[in-house]
């Protein structure tokens, strides 16, 4: 299809007014006249029309047509078995149609070229077939352009033609190219019910009131980018076939995609919605890609399906009260946009990715199935992310469709990352927090925590390591733990490795601050385990002395930082068997001492005095662990555990030896109760 101006034909010198139009009659001449149609004398022009045969080729360029002139030159092409005119080649280019130009069901069987035509009255082309090339490019109809229920078998070219008043293309078939480009209309332009079978070129288009697609197919690709939409566009269940690209396209009035169908990729990248972008019950069923796409009113997205991904990167919503709840079953892409109001956003979707997301107002997001990234997000007002446990609600009362997950899929919600964000607004609710990566986060010690917010654990199985065994006690862990320990040499099975390459220095700050906001939530459980997390990466990190180190280590094998009753009550018994052993080899005197009183009675009388004395207890000999040894050597530990003297007679090293005791068996009977009472208070 030629898109260039047409060319140059001989004029017509009759019927001109020279201080109008210096050219004069621009109708090429009727073939073996020097005149064109319009002035042609009239039994010249009967000689010519009763030539005609339908299916005939004629050329009428720049020829001035009234209503009569059209209809006689259409009566003479009017095939006898049908009633309706049938043209081989039709050129009617710089053509003027002055009354209505009545086409209706009119058959083009060559070329129908009205490029740069101007018709004045109605133009009806109603029911009409263009089996060849169909060329309007620059035309411009003033009054109402019908082409309802028309067929266009070629390219149908409307490049820059300008409709001043209604347009109807409803239920017309274009089978080629349906060119539009530049194309404006002023009044309302119809294609309703509307087939293009080929590439559909509406770029650069300009609809003055309202475009109407409702249930049109476009089964190639359509292309609407840079077009402008003053009024109303209705795409109501219309059906895209191919990929359907609105890229830059201006949305003045409302927005109507309800129920549409998108069966390839959808472009709506940095399209400008002023008004309301209705896509409820829309079905994208390859990409949708809205980035940097502007929402100025609503986003009415609810119970749209996404089967691919959506990505709506650096988009801005203004005055969007909710979006959703829609279903996705690939990524949903909000890194980068923005949000100006208060907002509430329902996903059922795979992934939600909200990096660098800006929110300015207050917002709650509420997810099923999803994972979701929301690393360096800006939120300046109270922002909620919880896990919705049942299908969403439409406003209809109806739960929302999830075919796309299928029953086996897990609707609980998993952080992936809360890297970067200011966390002192931030509450999450019942949120899985295995994978979560916190290094970086800002005010963390402020985060509320809802609902049941699940965090991984520590392997619990027993594992070898240089031929003893260890045992890691189930705790609360971060992800960021599993990947640093899963990376040192010999580390023991269960810790899992990952993209996170933070190290105990990093991490003890992100430990202290999660503990402290689980002690603001009145949750000393949670705390305690935060609060182990902590003092191991302060053990391991490389920042303290040696001394340090040392004491951290002893803390921590004795009791586990006073959260291990176990660990601390067997030490404690471990202790307690070692005294008695001990007591029972070496404290315990042989035999209990006897007192032995001794005085002089003074010479002549007079008053006694006796001196009582105890021998020193003997060390033992022989058989030193007997029933009887063991009975006071229990005595004397179990006093020992609770500060009390036995009252027992020891040796040297018995009494050296319940010193001790004394000192280390109440410390960690101390530390026992200390871990007991870290589990169980509130």
């Amino acid at each position: 299809m030629s898109t260039s101006e047409p060319p140059a034909w001989p004029h017509c010198a009759h019927g001109a007014d020279p201080a109008a139009d210096p050219v004069g009659c621009r109708g090429i001449h009727v073939p073996g006249h020097t005149a064109c149609l319009a002035h042609l004398a009239d039994p010249d022009r009967d000689a010519y029309l009763a030539a005609l045969t339908p299916g005939a080729s004629i050329d009428h360029r720049g020829t001035a047509f009234t209503e009569a002139l059209l209809i006689a030159l259409l009566n003479a092409l009017r095939d006898s078995a049908t009633g309706h005119p049938r043209l081989g080649a039709a050129e009617f280019g710089s053509a003027t149609f002055e009354g209505t130009a009545e086409f209706g069901s009119a058959t083009f069987e060559g070329t129908a070229e009205f490029d740069s035509a101007t018709f004045k009255g109605d133009a009806w082309f109603g029911w009409a077939a263009f089996k060849g090339i169909a060329w309007f490019g620059w035309a411009t109809f003033e009054s109402p352009a019908a082409f309802r229920s028309a067929t266009f078998k070629g390219e149908a070219g409307f490049e820059s033609a300008t409709f001043k008043d209604n347009a109807r293309f409803q239920s017309a078939t274009f089978e080629g190219i349906a060119g539009f480009e530049s194309a404006t209309f002023e009044g309302d332009a119809g294609f309703e019910s509307a087939t293009f079978e080929g590439d559909a070129g509406f770029e650069s288009a300009t609809f003055e009131i309202i475009a109407g697609f409702g249930s049109a197919t476009f089964k190639d690709n359509a292309w609407f980018r840079s077009a402008t939409f003053k009024g109303r566009a209705d795409f109501m269940s219309a059906t895209f076939e191919s990929p359907a690209a609105f890229r830059s396209a201006t949305f003045k009035g409302d927005a109507g995609f309800d129920s549409a169908t998108f069966k390839d990729n959808a472009r709506f990248d940095s399209a400008t919605f002023e008004s309301a972008a209705v896509f409820v019950s829309a079905t994208f069923k390859g990409d949708a890609v809205f980035v940097s796409a502007t929402f100025k009113g609503v986003a009415w997205f609810e119970s749209a399906t996404f089967k691919g991904d959506a990505g709506f990167d650096s988009a801005t919503f203004v005055e969007a009260d909710q979006f959703g709840p829609l279903v996705c079953a690939g990524r949903l892409v909000l890194s980068g946009a923005m949000f100006g109001s208060p907002v509430t956003l329902s996903f059922a979707v795979r992934r939600l990715e909200c990096r660098r997301t800006r929110w300015s107002s207050t917002a709650e997001v509420r997810l099923r199935y999803a994972t979701v990234d929301f690393a360096h997000a800006v939120f300046e007002y109270p922002l909620t992310i919880a896990a919705e446990l049942d299908p969403f609600v439409l406003d209809d009362g109806r739960p929302l469709a999830e075919d796309l997950f299928p029953s086996a899929y897990d609707p609980g919600v998993r952080v992936a990352s809360l890297r970067g964000v200011d966390a002192a607004h931030l509450v999450l609710a019942d949120l899985d927090l295995w994978e979560c990566l916190f290094t970086g986060t800002v005010h963390l010690d402020q985060l509320r925590l809802e609902g049941a917010c699940t965090f991984n654990t520590a392997p619990p199985a027993v594992h070898w390591r240089h031929w003893l065994p260890v045992r890691f006690t189930e705790r609360r862990v971060l992800a960021e733990e599993h990947h640093w320990r899963a990376s040192q040499p010999g580390a023991a099975q269960g810790w899992v490795l990952g993209t996170g390459r933070a190290g105990p220095l990093q991490l003890a700050p992100v430990y202290r601050a999660l503990r402290k906001a689980f002690e603001d939530g009145k949750h000393e459980p949670g705390a305690a385990d935060f609060y182990y997390g902590e003092m191991e990466m302060r053990r391991h990190a490389d920042d303290i002395p040696r001394s340090e180190r040392g004491l951290l280590t002893a803390y921590w094998a004795l009791s586990g930082y006073g959260l291990r009753a176990s660990r601390a009550l067997a030490w404690l018994g471990t202790a307690m068997l070692l005294t008695i052993v001990l007591l029972m080899a070496f404290g315990l005197a042989q035999d209990t001492p006897k007192q032995t009183a001794t005085g002089t009675v003074p010479a002549g009388g007079g008053k006694v005095t006796f001196e009582i004395d105890k021998d020193d207890p003997q060390n033992p000999t022989g058989n030193r662990f007997t029933g009887k040894r063991f009975e006071k050597a229990l005595n004397v530990t179990f006093n020992s555990v609770v500060f009390r003297a036995s009252g027992q007679d020891l040796t040297t090293a018995g009494t050296y030896i319940e010193m001790t005791s004394r000192f280390t068996e109440p410390v960690l009977l101390g530390l026992a109760v200390l871990a007991i009472r870290n589990r169980v208070k509130r």
